[in-house]
């Protein structure tokens, strides 16, 4: 398991996107000044800071309404063995709130919450194909 990115949920996106790029200086991965959802791999390492569209993230947990979700920011894991994983932390009493499930065509993702309410999402890549 290694830390893959701490993602900020955010409802005003290109400020935020500005913010991190003109100011703080972090080069985009690519180009979404817009949105929804960005990273910024402030070392050159594989962790990153990145933003998502709170709406966004409130749509995949389920969680419509106003304002879209209380959630302000997650702690992203990667895995390789997903479903193992969440056998294994369900097992030891982890209420999961989605998932695993396909998040995008390149992986599936799991949500949870810590005691303290901080969201969580553990991320397994799914080989490329083609």
């Amino acid at each position: 398991m290694e830390l893959s990115q701490v993602r900020l949920l955010v409802t005003d996106f290109p400020s935020c996107y500005r913010f991190y790029r003109e100011v703080l200086r972090l080069e985009p991965q690519f180009e979404a000044p817009d949105g929804p959802y960005a990273k910024f791999s402030p070392d050159g390492g594989t962790a990153a800071i990145a933003l998502q569209d709170r709406a966004q993230m409130a749509e995949v947990l389920g969680e419509l309404g106003e304002p879209p979700t209380a959630y302000r920011s997650l702690v992203v894991l990667h895995l390789d063995d997903l479903d193992g994983y969440c056998a294994e932390i369900t097992a030891r009493g982890a209420e999961l709130l989605n998932g695993p499930a396909p998040m995008t065509d390149r992986m599936r993702v799991a949500h949870l919450k810590d005691p303290a309410g901080n969201l969580i999402e553990l991320q397994e890549w799914l080989a490329t194909r083609g």
